[in-house]
């Protein structure tokens, strides 16, 4: 079952007016038309956002990296091991900071996995998981930013698309971990509500830097 989840997993943006001049001959004057007020240009650069460009390969690289092992994955990890170890779940990890280590080194290990299938995914799709914050300020567009960007993902144009690579990443990671170093109890179907849960403490980390972390 494992292998096959692996397989699986690793194949998936004026005009001038013109004005009349009054006729010379001593005619009765015509009445004048009324005068128009030239429409301004628009500036092009006004309120416009910069087209997306897909990062070159040297930065989706470092993105990669730093995806693993940077200090925002580090606070996403202690995280999830602080709530588990609160949860205490697995139970047999237990409660106390031992159980929290464990904990911390198989959050660390599952996002290795699901950055590795994520980074190979958006190189072979041409796609872009990375996440960006939203170019408008009010709050719904923030908002909205925040939820859909864990399941999605940038084509070479800008265009948000269905973000496979991360989805499945994120599962896979989850399923292995569940059939792997997780208690016994635990099964793929652990692994699936697990890779959930993920994306709703993404979403949860999204809106935080969309608020409070501006870095």
């Amino acid at each position: 079952m494992k292998i096959l989840f692996c397989i699986a997993a690793l194949i998936f943006s004026a005009t001038n007016f013109s004005v009349y001049s009054q006729s010379s001959t001593p005619t009765p004057t015509p009445t004048p038309a009324p005068s128009i007020s030239p429409v301004p240009a628009a500036d092009p650069q006004s309120n416009v956002p910069p087209a997306y460009v897909r990062p070159d390969p040297k930065t989706r690289f470092k993105r990669y990296v730093n995806g693993m092992f940077g200090p925002e994955t580090l606070v996403r990890a202690v995280g999830r091991s602080g709530i588990s170890t609160w949860q205490n779940s697995p139970e047999e990890w237990g409660g106390q900071w031992e159980g929290f280590g464990k904990r911390l080194a198989s959050s660390l290990g599952k996002n290795v996995i699901a950055r590795t299938i994520s980074y190979g995914m958006d190189e072979a799709l041409k796609l872009d998981s990375h996440y960006y914050r939203s170019k408008k300020k009010d709050v719904g567009s923030k908002i909205k930013n925040a939820v859909i960007s864990p399941v999605t993902a940038r084509n070479s144009r800008g265009k948000r698309v269905i973000g496979i690579p991360r989805i499945v990443g994120s599962y896979t990671s989850s399923i292995v971990a569940a059939e792997t170093w997780y208690p016994d109890r635990y099964d793929w179907k652990d692994g699936v509500r697990n890779g959930t849960y993920s994306f709703g403490l993404s979403v949860a980390f999204n809106l935080f830097k969309e608020f409070v972390w501006k870095k």
